[in-house]
């Protein structure tokens, strides 16, 4: 059974947090991502694991994947990771689509929407 993080750490993700760090990172979330941040990123599941803009959130903190991914890796501003994957990168576009960066740089690999990356690659890839 699935058992959101924040019953089991007390973790809460409120909009005043995910606009500070919005702020920080120098973006402005999809509104498909704001909604998934604020609603669901507290989800465990498979061997994926989603950015968290929760604080103390480790290695899937959303601010030091970016600063990576944009400093280190090469991914574009404009795209925002959303996950880290051994070095590779999904990341979420301005018009809400995720995109796959290898460590190797760009890919064709995409997807239309987070709710179709969260279904196809984060649930039945598991």
């Amino acid at each position: 059974m699935l058992q959101p993080l924040s019953e089991v750490y007390n973790l809460a993700l409120t909009p005043v947090f995910s606009h500070r760090v919005e702020q920080q990172l120098g973006v402005t979330f999809h509104a498909d991502y704001r909604k998934y941040l604020l609603e669901a990123s507290d989800v465990v599941y498979g061997t994926k694991e989603p950015c968290t803009v929760t604080p103390d959130s480790g290695h899937t903190d959303l601010v030091n994947v970016a600063q990576t991914a944009w400093d280190q890796m090469g991914v574009p501003r404009h795209l925002l990771p959303i996950c880290e994957d051994n070095g590779d990168y999904y990341c979420i576009n301005e018009a809400g689509q995720i995109l796959f960066w290898s460590h190797n740089g760009a890919t064709d690999e995409k997807w239309p929407s987070l709710a179709a990356w969260i279904k196809q690659v984060w649930i039945e890839k598991g």
